[in-house]
């Protein structure tokens, strides 16, 4: 007995941990795959690699590097890609895209962590290589670190500040001690870390903007650039990572152009000639009516829809509650009330969209038709007593209107709400104690908001609101976004099967004066914040779930966005040269795991 207790006291005196390496890690609960697996569900593990492909995107670039500020909207797409995948750099590890958040061993072989996730250790492939031929070691892994914190841009900047303590561990290992600004979601979120060569760059020159094509340790290398043109992938013979298991199955091209234009009607056109592959659509009439050209009559374009598993996060009219006409509750779901679901979308939109009621529609996280159960109220404890009774009980639905644009029981709901919050229809106008009227100004940034602008101006008239819009161009909107200077803007906030820190950038009271981050509507709550730090630290997915639900609860009851619609499909139009698995994970289709079907 006494021989097996010392050695563990010692090592506790001396601050270690013991721990298992393990082949993934998840954010609750396990991997669905076992230590065991030869490739990912969503792939064809059969495919022949070669062939090429292009895509279009519509923009400009004049960098090659994505990690820096000056870059940050105009890097060449391919070298970091949450579409296209990571060509040239890699992260430690690889996500799978039929987990809601769960990381499989890429440059790292193995990972370990304990219960608390107070550190995260990554074990590096002893076969990763760069693509000079150096190996990847724990010194390019601290580097990158450190080089992101000193010259690289947020998010990348602000991981270390998470971190005690940094250090290499044996000869292929990395450990991160976390300090207590960390979360249970910190040791995922480095595992998506991407790794740098130290021997190859130098950190003096890192922040400028470079079209040198760089050393990666990804699956292919830049062949050609065009600047603010095109840039070309070519396959990395010599690629270490081919034949491990969250590989198998990608990268299946020899060669990858994204193409680039100045507008999307360019964009399409040159789809329809056959010069780029790809077409991602998301505009209803679009897609419903603008594939009748020869290709498609003859077979040699595609179209495909695809069913996703994924929530359908929230795109709406944002309230920015920094505005004093804003601060009321009652005003801004009497405000949410007026549009018209209904007639915009059998009017603009052909029928194609579904009404959003919740944050997480279309998920087992989202509050919508479900009633609040045992876990959910104990976590909301009295914040249960600021949610709407029907939101509570899950009986919550926006109003159906007669899509008329002037529905009058509807529009009766939404003056009762009003005068709630101080205003009353005094000679045709919707105005305060003191007779001033309600206006505000809806800023949008294209042509397709500003239609839904204008029907929504239309319903607001109808009560005596008076709402002007402003379109502007996009250097313009992006400065007022980011200093919050506006009353209303359209703005889409995602939603994964894995809400965490990004939640804190949207809705937490402390990012309200931060500019530049995603707290549009300028939530101020003590309330939310204890609902996000529930999300954070949830360690079951049973408790998750509840804290999520919940927290979807207050963000819905306090109107801080109104609601417009989603899809349930995505729609993409391809070459028939391009194929594709028939598995749809639960992200929905993924690019990098499509093939050339003239070379199999």
């Amino acid at each position: 007995m006494l021989r097996i207790v010392v050695p563990l006291v010692l090592s506790l005196l001396c601050g270690t941990v013991a721990a298992e390496p393990l082949h993934g890690i998840a954010m609750h609960g396990e991997p669905a795959l076992p230590p065991d697996y030869k490739h990912f569900p969503y792939v064809n593990p059969d495919v022949k690699k070669g062939g090429k492909i292009t895509y279009g995107v519509v923009g400009t670039f004049d960098s090659l590097n994505p990690f820096i500020l000056k870059s940050m909207r105009t890097t060449a797409r391919g070298m970091w890609d949450p579409d296209y995948g990571n060509l040239v750099y890699e992260s430690l590890m690889q996500r799978s895209r039929d987990e809601p958040f769960t990381l499989y061993g890429l440059l790292a072989e193995t990972v370990e962590w304990d219960d608390d996730r107070s550190f995260v250790q990554f074990n590096l492939n002893p076969k990763a290589k760069w693509s000079d031929g150096q190996p990847v070691t724990p010194e390019d892994v601290m580097f990158t670190f450190e080089l992101m914190r000193d010259r690289g841009r947020v998010p990348f900047s602000n991981r270390l500040n998470v971190v005690a303590k940094m250090e290499k561990i044996g000869e292929h290992s990395v450990r991160f001690t976390f300090n207590d600004k960390a979360d249970r979601e910190t040791p995922l979120i480095f595992g998506l870390f991407p790794v740098l060569p130290k021997h190859a760059i130098d950190p003096e020159t890192f922040d400028r903007t470079s079209l040198t094509p760089p050393v990666g340790s990804g699956p292919y290398k830049v062949k050609t650039v065009k600047p603010g043109e095109s840039i070309t992938y070519e396959r990395d013979p010599n690629y270490w990572g081919k034949d491990i298991p969250a590989k198998v199955g990608t990268d299946n091209y020899d060669q990858i152009t994204v193409q680039y234009f100045l507008q999307d009607t360019t964009l399409f056109e040159a789809f329809k000639k056959g010069d780029v592959d790809i077409y991602p659509d998301g505009n209803p009439g679009h897609w419903a009516n603008a594939y009748n050209f020869p290709a498609v009559t003859s077979g040699a374009a595609v179209k495909d829809v695809f069913t996703p598993k994924l929530p359908s996060g929230m795109l709406g009219f944002v309230f920015n509650t920094r505005r004093p006409i804003f601060t009321d509750p009652k005003v801004r779901d009497g405000l949410s009330l007026v549009f018209d679901f209904e007639w915009a979308n059998k009017n603009l939109y052909s029928g194609a969209y579904k009404r959003t009621q919740s944050f997480w529609q279309n998920s087992e996280l989202s509050s919508f038709g479900v009633p609040a159960y045992a876990a959910e109220l104990a976590l909301l404890g009295p914040i249960k007593d600021k949610i709407a009774p029907d939101i509570l009980d899950g009986t919550y639905k926006l109003p159906v209107t007669d899509g008329s644009g002037r529905d009058r029981d509807v529009l009766k709901q939404a003056v009762g709400l009003l005068k709630q919050g101080g205003y009353t229809i005094q000679g045709g106008k919707m105005a305060d104690a003191s007779g001033r009227q309600l206006a505000f100004e809806i800023m949008t940034q294209n042509a397709d908001q500003e239609k839904l602008a204008v029907a929504y101006q239309r319903s607001l008239q109808a009560i005596g609101i008076a709402a002007s819009i402003r379109t502007v161009d996009d250097s313009q909107y992006q400065s007022r976004t980011n200093s919050f200077d506006y009353d209303m803007i359209m703005k889409s906030y995602t939603s994964s099967l894995s809400p965490g820190n990004e939640q804190l950038g949207r809705w937490s009271s402390a990012a309200r004066t931060r500019e530049g981050t995603d707290s549009f509507a300028g939530a101020n709550d003590p309330d939310l914040d204890t609902l996000i730090d529930h999300v954070l630290r949830a360690r079951s997915a049973e408790d998750f779930t509840a804290a999520v639900r919940s927290y979807d609860r207050l963000l819905l009851s306090s109107h801080y966005v109104l609601p417009l619609y989603h899809m349930d499909q995505q729609w993409v139009a391809r070459s028939k040269r391009i194929g594709h698995p028939d598995t749809v994970p639960l992200y929905g289709y993924q690019l990098p795991v499509w093939w050339d079907a003239s070379a199999q």
